[in-house]
């Protein structure tokens, strides 16, 4: 099977445009996601957040669904989504609303990333409280249902337990035809991957070899319940990249962004982020990544969102990338 890729663009909750002047913030981003949309990326991608991660801090972040609109007016090919959309930050009629502007906006170019959300403390700062994840969850599928029929037809009507719409006039509708793609994100076995049988068109969960082996079968039983078409639903996750040419670089790289990382949040903080790369499959020379994502491949993941931590300030490992993994995969 091929594959196909998306990029994030860093818009600040990672720490990825520290040093960047706010007022200049923009220009960068918008130069990376013009940069994106010249080469052999499908997709670009921000992350619903409203402040830094893992700990907040005054540094700026930018709102995804602003950006959004921004992208849409200002590239003209790559597909433009969110990894993900928390569905209790916004009314998930108002929601698919601003989605369907949005894909008019971009002549049709819109992914609809969509989770119940966990930033507990960002739920707090912003006066959302913080409900278990049961309910969470349950707001994740009265909302995807609401979307689903605003969509569709123009207009949605739902007495759920956590949403209540009646009659919300959803025009003009999204211009793909069918509405805006579902990329259900999580891992949860129980409920989300059940929602995601039921409604989506993307999964998004682990990316590591055994994990996205596991989450596969729990998807694929969901769907033999639910009478679904398992092979309809494209199997995506994301991958944090290192790239070097050869290893001592690659360590070099990740002993640079350590320290990085040590400055703005602290020692302990630091090492849990690069657990998050250290011995991941986005990490390691051209051939390394290439062997990792072949075999991930083969598995069923077919559609790969790489972030690049480094991207606001330096494109050389983007550019790697582009000229070495993405043309032996695709």
């Amino acid at each position: 099977m091929t594959m196909r890729f998306g990029v994030f663009i860093p818009q600040g909750w990672r720490f990825d445009l520290v040093g960047i002047e706010p007022a200049e913030q923009w220009a960068v981003m918008s130069r990376l996601a013009q940069r994106a949309e010249a080469g052999p990326w499908e997709s670009l991608w921000v992350y619903d957040h409203f402040h830094t991660t893992p700990i907040p801090s005054q540094e700026p972040t930018h709102e995804a669904w602003t950006l959004m609109a921004a992208f849409a007016a200002s590239t003209s090919r790559i597909r433009l989504g969110q990894m993900c959309t928390c569905m209790s930050y916004r009314n998930p009629a108002y929601l698919a609303k601003v989605a369907a502007t949005v894909d008019i906006v971009s002549g049709g170019r819109v992914e609809m990333g969509i989770g119940g959300g966990w930033y507990e403390h960002e739920w707090r700062a912003y006066g959302y409280g913080f409900p278990p994840a049961r309910e969470r969850l349950r707001a994740l599928d009265e909302g995807v249902q609401i979307m689903r029929q605003a969509w569709r037809d123009g207009v949605a009507t739902l007495d759920g337990r956590i949403y209540q719409v009646d009659g919300a006039i959803v025009r003009p509708l999204p211009l793909q035809e069918g509405g805006i793609p579902l990329w259900i994100a999580g891992g949860g076995e129980q409920v989300t991957l059940r929602i995601a049988a039921q409604y989506a068109q993307y999964t998004n969960f682990d990316g590591t070899p055994e994990g996205f082996a596991h989450k596969s079968q729990v998807l694929a039983e969901h769907c033999r319940r639910l009478g679904r078409d398992y092979d309809e639903i494209t199997r995506s996750a994301n991958y944090n990249v290192i790239i070097g040419r050869d290893e001592r670089e690659v360590a070099d790289k990740l002993d640079r962004l350590q320290e990085r990382y040590t400055a703005l949040m602290g020692e302990q903080k630091a090492a849990a982020q690069l657990g998050a790369f250290r011995g991941m499959p986005g990490v390691g020379t051209p051939e390394q990544i290439v062997a990792n994502l072949s075999a991930l491949n083969k598995a069923g993941m077919t559609y790969a969102i790489t972030y690049f931590p480094e991207l606001a300030d330096d494109t050389s490992s983007l550019e790697l990338f582009e000229s070495e993994v993405v043309p032996a995969l695709v």
